[in-house]
């Protein structure tokens, strides 16, 4: 599929739509809340869309969304986009600081948000120069109206804006592995073309799965993932509010709900697997297929996984400003430890700093094109001309592509170290340490020496039961000498019980190395 096969005037809100003539009666949402079918999710949507119309939204206006998953966040969604107005799905997880940020950086108008997340946002909400609406998800204010009562006397007959494919649909915000967040805008067209080049072709997706992710909506691997590509194909989705970095809370909705798509990031994988006994006390045998992006899925975490459950996951790489994935694996052709290979749809291109193709087997930076990626970010001009490099975005990752055409993601850019003149990539540290059977999870950072030399240093979680000790850090540091070149090894190990990590999972290295 290419853009120019949608019609110049197409909404995304099609996605759901197109499932009205033949799936209307079909359950095409199910969350512990309540479920919804195809057509009682349209129904809902027309009236959140003419509610915003009542309110003043038009075309173009932003709206935000602060929420955990659920019918709220997929009918608000869709009745944004369905008025031709911008949605802005926000991170639950942010403080007030950036919420304003954000508010401001938008220029949002409406913003409905859940009445648990009401209190991160209230101190702020009066000194808003463009927000004119708080609709509140539960129980609100006297001050403020409810969802149910915003919506109780609206239409469920709505008429679809006459959007371009090129309108803006969504603005997301990066998750900050640098502490930064950037507004990332993406057109109507860019949400249908990822659901059919990746969730289509590539994944395999029919009407027959159902769909579940530990990655939350306001992220496009989750919007993506478990809404837009299962309902594109007439497939149904199943949406969890809670944390999903409590692993029994996924596999105990896995239990219930009977996925037969399974997504979820690396950590959330080896979670799940320290879990004691976790086959037993919970039913995977609805699962088909694994989905794992994010960051890389190192090896050893794939054939555990795969050993102990029999499952196979696919692991990839997208970015927020591609909106989903764009090189992976694909069932039949799995290369454990790597991204995979190019979607059909998209080019990439591995280059040194002058932007010189680099031979296949050395490490480079990661460009890509593709008729999904965006333009630029929201008011950052300067970093916008840094990314957005004509028909390439230049990723910040860095990649290598073995003989057989696989792509081995070798960490981000500002990551790499050099140490002793040759660069070392932190993931290949990870990956080895990873390994090792006391180990649970790891983040390799750069550290100045005595002399201001920078050598590798490994932050550990151990795995439960085992304690830290002078004797296992240097046991570590001896397994990594064993197997992989001297100079790459971590000259110091600090055993720590969690990560910093963005809400998508991503290690924040930055906090690390401050």
């Amino acid at each position: 599929m290419r853009a120019t096969d949608l019609p110049l005037t197409y909404n995304a809100v099609h996605i759901l739509e197109h499932n009205l003539p033949n799936r209307a009666s079909k359950t095409a949402l199910l969350s512990l809340e309540r479920n919804l079918t195809f057509q009682e999710v349209s129904d809902e949507t027309n009236r959140v869309g003419n509610a915003l119309k009542k309110l003043g939204v038009r075309m173009g206006d932003c709206v935000g969304l602060l929420a955990f998953d659920g019918p709220e966040w997929v009918t608000t969604f869709f009745g944004t986009l369905k008025i031709g107005a911008i949605h802005a799905g926000l991170n639950t997880l942010l403080t007030p600081a950036e919420y304003d940020y954000m508010l401001r950086d938008s220029r949002m108008r409406v913003l409905v948000v859940h009445d648990k997340l009401l209190p991160a946002v209230q101190g702020i909400l009066p000194e808003q120069p463009f927000l004119e609406h708080v609709i509140v998800i539960g129980t609100a204010p006297e001050s403020m109206m409810s969802y149910a009562d915003w919506i109780s006397d609206a239409s469920p007959v709505l008429d679809t804006a006459p959007t371009h494919r090129e309108d803006l649909a969504t603005l997301n915000y990066s998750s900050g592995t640098t502490g930064e967040p950037k507004g990332i805008p993406h057109a109507h067209k860019d949400l249908v073309l990822t659901a059919e080049l990746w969730g289509k072709n590539v994944l395999g997706l029919t009407e027959n799965d159902r769909t579940f992710a530990g990655a939350k909506l306001f992220f496009t691997f989750g919007t993506g993932g478990n809404l837009l590509f299962p309902w594109h194909v007439g497939a149904s989705c199943v949406l969890f509010s809670g944390s999903p970095r409590l692993a029994t809370n996924l596999l105990e909705m896995v239990d219930r709900f009977k996925p037969t798509i399974f997504y979820n990031s690396p950590t959330g994988y080896a979670l799940a697997m320290a879990v004691e006994n976790f086959l037993q006390k919970y039913d995977l045998s609805s699962v088909r297929l694994c989905v794992s992006a994010g960051e890389a899925l190192p090896e050893p975490i794939w054939r555990q996984w795969k050993q102990m459950t029999g499952l196979d996951i696919i692991d990839g790489i997208g970015a927020t400003e591609v909106y989903h994935i764009f090189i992976s694996n694909r069932p039949g052709d799995i290369r454990p430890g790597t991204s995979g290979k190019p979607v059909p749809g998209y080019e990439v291109r591995v280059v040194d700093f002058d932007f010189k193709d680099v031979p296949r087997g050395e490490t480079g930076n990661l460009l890509v094109k593709g008729e999904s990626v965006a333009l630029s970010y929201l008011h950052q001009y300067e970093k916008s001309r840094k990314t957005f490099l004509g028909e390439w975005l230049f990723t910040g990752d860095q990649y290598y592509v073995d003989e057989d055409g696989y792509y081995h993601h070798a960490g981000r850019a500002d990551d790499m170290l050099k140490v002793g003149g040759i660069w070392v990539s932190p993931m290949e540290v990870e990956a080895t340490l990873t390994r090792h059977p006391a180990v649970l999870q790891v983040a390799v950072v750069g550290k100045a020496d005595d002399r201001q030399l920078v050598k590798p240093k490994a932050f550990i979680i151990l795995k439960e039961g085992i304690f830290p000790s002078e004797e296992l850090a240097a046991q570590l540091i001896a397994f990594c000498r064993e197997h992989m070149a001297e100079y790459k090894r971590p000259r110091w190990v600090e055993f720590v019980k969690e990560l910093p990590r963005t809400a998508t999972g991503k290690i924040q290295r930055f906090k690390l190395r401050d």
